[in-house]
């Protein structure tokens, strides 16, 4: 059993953690709110951009689908006359220093959210480990809203909106910080968000906003074409998932009807021909993050399945409403 598979048995499994992981975080949870108290005090630098920004981030750890509903909040900002820019830490890249992203860029450089950044929103994107110099290049590019793809814990940087993406089959799990549990923050932290999204789960929204990720094609990797997801109902693929939730995309696959070989992998993990190759002639489907770390070594039977963002009735009209909102104020205040 991997690190992360165990470690996901006691966040969500219902196993308990050995004793010394609690500890742990104990410690996690001091540290934590000891660098939340210096940056509200100032004792820690903390940076005002000239423009809004707009963070979209979580409270565990993996994913959550932040990241589709950054691109979605980018393209619905553009539609509406503004240039909006996406800063994202670079995870999974070698990169450290603050710079702008292009699709052709490699993902072992500058991470491959980044790159899937890039391709789907169309948005100016940057990375950094130093996120306020690197949203300091999109406005120097000629943004007017940043959007901070995860960040939430990110206080160098100051926000004038946050929205918190809740894993809605998942949840908190164990409600435990890490690393006994899989939460950065506890869920008191919900209370000061401007804006809750519940993805997925049939659990009572109490308020938050409601989308889910819909899966309906997928896409040659070597050739570019596209064919309907139904099109693999009844047949078995190799299904492969380097991200924070690979159950989530299995589970997708299957409710098309799919018979799913799952072969998950470690978040952001680079994948070499020997994780994509099987030695049987069958479709090999992956994640549009996984696609573009192995756009060069697909072969005609390797397919992506992009998702897109579909909101619950009056939820996308809300949270569209509310950024614009923050924008607004933002405008006044300077």
């Amino acid at each position: 059993m991997s690190t992360q598979s165990w470690l996901n048995s006691i966040w969500y499994g219902g196993v308990a953690p050995p004793w010394w992981l609690k500890p742990l975080s104990a410690g996690y949870a001091a540290v934590s709110k000891l660098r939340r108290f210096a940056y509200a005090r100032r004792l820690m630098r903390s940076t005002r951009l000239s423009c809004p920004v707009i963070v979209i981030g979580n409270l565990t750890v993996g994913g959550t689908g932040k990241t589709p509903l950054v691109s979605w909040l980018a393209g619905q900002l553009a539609e509406r006359g503004f240039r909006p820019g996406v800063v994202a830490r670079g995870y999974g890249g070698s990169s450290r220093a603050a710079r702008l992203v292009h699709s052709s860029d490699d993902s072992e450089v500058v991470g491959d959210e980044a790159i899937l950044l890039a391709r789907r929103s169309r948005a100016p994107i940057a990375t950094g480990r130093n996120r306020p110099a690197a949203a300091q290049l999109l406005i120097n590019a000629g943004c007017d809203i940043i959007l901070s793809d995860d960040g939430l814990q990110h206080y160098a940087l100051q926000r004038d909106c946050e929205i918190i993406v809740v894993d809605g089959d998942r949840g908190f799990g164990n409600g435990r910080l890490l690393p006994a549990g899989p939460l950065r923050e506890t869920p008191a932290r919900l209370q000061s968000a401007d804006a809750i999204v519940l993805n997925g789960g049939d659990a009572p929204s109490d308020g938050a906003m409601r989308m889910r990720l819909l899966a309906t094609s997928a896409i040659a990797l070597k050739y570019g074409t596209a064919k309907p997801l139904r099109e693999f109902s009844g047949q078995p693929v190799h299904a492969i998932a380097a991200i924070g939730n690979p159950q989530r995309f299995f589970a997708s696959l299957r409710a098309a009807g799919i018979s799913v070989v799952e072969h998950p992998l470690p978040d952001h993990k680079p994948l070499k021909i020997d994780d994509i190759s099987f030695p049987d002639d069958l479709p090999v489907l992956m994640t549009e993050k996984d696609a573009v770390k192995c756009q060069e070594i697909a072969g005609p039977h390797h397919w992506f399945v992009p998702v897109n963002v579909v909101f619950g009735a009056g939820d996308a009209e809300k949270l569209r409403g509310l950024v614009v909102e923050c924008v607004k104020k933002c405008a006044a205040r300077t």
